[in-house]
């Protein structure tokens, strides 16, 4: 199976890091540089613009980066730019950053609820969680889905467990729907 893009770039710049010595570095700048993408959208529109030449793009990236983060991270962007990846940059930011937290043993955890939880029964779920996985600390993130109708979906990286209400449901219905009525 092919890797994707985001796991090729972000795997060989936290290998770079380790190697270097250099992963709270360039953690440290991985992030600010995420923010500030999140804040300046005209710049990502900029630089996927078919009509603006590559030297040009490539100028503009240096005259923003260079002299402010450090040589690696501003080559990987200039590889990305040249390889006409550079679309996948937030991506490869993220599976830096979440490779760089789980070296760190800390998780993320994604908590859909139908009704907002209280500050008692989010460290409660917390707790939970940290009692249950392999994680020193958990960043949490809680959002209401009232869709759910009721229980709790809780997603950490690639597992999820989905104890709602609305999946109840639509399981016993596919349920009954197999039933052969005599």
């Amino acid at each position: 199976m092919a890797k994707l893009i985001e796991e090729v770039y972000g795997e060989a710049l936290f290998e770079l890091a380790l190697e270097e010595e250099k992963s709270e570095n360039l953690l440290k700048e991985v992030c600010e540089i995420k923010q500030v993408l999140a804040q300046n959208t005209e710049l990502a529109k900029l630089m996927q613009h078919p009509g603006i030449p590559e030297n040009e793009k490539e100028a503009v990236l240096k005259g923003i980066w260079e002299g402010r983060i450090s040589r690696e991270v501003t080559g990987l962007m200039l590889l990305l730019l040249k390889k006409e990846h550079y679309r996948q940059l937030p991506l490869v930011l993220d599976y830096f950053i979440n490779k760089m937290k789980a070296r760190k043993g800390i998780g993320i955890a994604y908590v859909k609820t139908a009704v907002p939880l209280s500050r008692a029964q989010r460290e409660r779920v917390e707790k939970r969680l940290l009692e249950t996985t392999a994680y020193q600390s958990l960043e949490m993130h809680f959002e209401v889905d009232e869709a759910l109708i009721g229980g709790i979906v809780i997603r950490i990286g690639d597992r999820v467990v989905d104890n709602s209400i609305k999946t109840r449901l639509e399981n016993l219905g596919r349920q009954l729907y197999q039933i052969k009525l005599q």
